[in-house]
């Protein structure tokens, strides 16, 4: 018989891969590891195969279990899931809308973790906001932490509230930044740019943005917006319209509330 597992995965899905390819990177071994996906993709089915991992293997309680499965299938899969969760389980969940309150009245955890990573940590840059409940243990907060940490920075809150403005800001926000080149190569067309030009040119002005952003994190973003902009001058100008009391801040600020306010009407 083969050996309990000391971590499953549960949900196999673009978040859950990106998971488990953070996990397997940062040396977890594959024979540690529980995968459950009723249809696993091709890629997953070649990994298990290639490392090792177990597969939609007989269920047995696990120390660690991660649940990355959709928000909408907790109900119908919860028996399922239950029989690889103890009491003194550690579960962290990255379901979208679903409480810890939610988690504890359908699955006999009680240490739970709710976590709200975003979509870069298909590449290893993601970032994720945690909230651990009272009954984590601290071996158990530091597994969850380097178990997150493996798709990218791990930022812990101090309310579980507080994982509605995670979702409005890093959950929802790769969302804003992708809007903002469309935007941006919409703008480029109006002022009589080839389509692909503009689109080109949009992509790379964010893409090279964001890694000067990654690459000075000493410098404040405010500082290296006023290094691009000179007094009268051509970014200035463009400012003054995007910094109107109407503009881009009182725009973001409504359009984040937007997304918190849905956020909590999701959980409950």
């Amino acid at each position: 018989m083969a050996p309990s597992p000391a971590l499953v995965l549960i949900g196999a899905g673009k978040m859950g891969a990106a998971l488990l390819g953070g996990w397997l990177a940062a040396g977890i071994s594959p024979r540690d590891i529980a995968v459950v996906e009723p249809n696993p993709p091709d890629a997953i089915r070649r990994l298990a195969a290639e490392t090792g991992f177990s597969l939609n293997c007989a269920p047995t309680p696990a120390p660690t279990i991660v649940l990355a499965i959709k928000p909408q299938m907790l109900d119908l899969a919860a028996p399922v899931i239950a029989p690889w969760i103890e009491s003194d389980s550690l579960l962290i969940s990255i379901l979208a809308g679903k409480t810890v309150a939610n988690l504890a009245a359908r699955l006999p955890a009680r240490s739970i973790v709710r976590a709200m990573p975003n979509t870069p940590a298909a590449i290893g840059r993601g970032i994720t906001g945690a909230f651990a409940n009272a009954h984590v243990t601290p071996a158990q907060h530091d597994m969850a932490r380097k178990l997150l940490s493996g798709v990218g920075a791990v930022e812990w809150v101090g309310s579980e509230r507080a994982i509605d403005a995670v979702t409005a800001i890093s959950g929802s926000g790769p969302a804003y930044v992708f809007l903002l080149v469309e935007a941006l190569a919409q703008s480029g067309e109006a002022l009589g740019l080839p389509a692909d030009l503009a689109t080109r040119l949009a992509r790379a002005t964010v893409e090279g943005s964001g890694e000067l952003l990654h690459r000075a994190p000493e410098i404040s973003a405010e500082t290296l917006r006023k290094n691009v902009a000179s007094p009268g001058g051509t970014t200035q100008a463009a400012l003054d319209v995007l910094m109107a009391q109407d503009g881009l801040v009182a725009l973001m600020a409504r359009a984040t509330a937007a997304a918190a306010k849905r956020a909590g009407e999701l959980a409950g």
